[in-house]
């Protein structure tokens, strides 16, 4: 199993997710570069990471590459044990990857969707506004939790993921103390560590 990662970037998720599963496989960085190069478009006609490959099975697509993970190694329990357990880990994967994801996704990519500077600025300012109300949201569910689900799962590693993004884009998220409590425990987690290791992040 190999799975093919920009640095920091959303594969790290599945990076922590393949050390909390602990069974062997491959890590390839791949910077932005070589995404469009031939060798990696063949892998991935969109150009982009995550990919994970197993054996001659190719997939794409976060979600579906830690739904895949979670199936194929049931005994790690990263989904959940039971139908609502597991409802309740895609739902917030759902939020984590269609809501949260997507507007870091505008920010960081802004140019993409204003041309000038002014504009530019207002789609920041606007979307990072959005951002910190969808980050009161999981603080709230958080209160006297530790993991978004019943126990440790993918959504946990995306959940840690996004927080490091928002301390790039300097969010200030300091009110919120049950992220900050859930993140510093998932930052401590021994798995978490050495994926960061890996990639080169610590």
């Amino acid at each position: 199993m190999k799975l093919y990662y920009l640095a920091g970037a959303c594969p790290l998720v599945t990076h922590i997710a393949l050390e909390w599963i602990g069974t062997p496989y491959e890590a390839e960085a791949v910077s932005r570069e070589a995404l469009k190069e031939p060798a990696f478009l063949a892998l991935n006609p969109l150009g982009a990471a995550p990919v994970l490959q197993d054996g001659d099975f190719v997939l794409t697509q976060s979600i579906a590459i830690l739904e895949y993970l979670a199936e194929l190694y049931p005994s790690a329990n990263l989904l959940g044990e039971t139908l609502q357990e597991r409802a309740e880990v895609r739902r917030w994967l759902a939020f984590l990857n269609a809501d949260i994801h997507r507007n870091f996704g505008v920010v960081f990519g802004v140019q993409r969707y204003a041309h000038s500077e002014a504009a530019q600025a207002e789609v920041k300012s606007l979307t990072c506004e959005l951002l910190l109300k969808q980050f009161a949201h999981i603080n709230q569910h958080l209160n006297g939790r530790d993991f978004l689900g019943a126990q440790r799962s993918v959504a946990d590693a995306y959940l840690y993921v996004v927080l490091r993004w928002a301390g790039r884009l300097g969010l200030d998220l300091s009110s919120l103390t049950n992220l900050t409590r859930v993140s510093q425990k998932l930052e401590q987690d021994p798995a978490v560590q050495a994926a960061l290791k890996a990639e080169g992040l610590l």
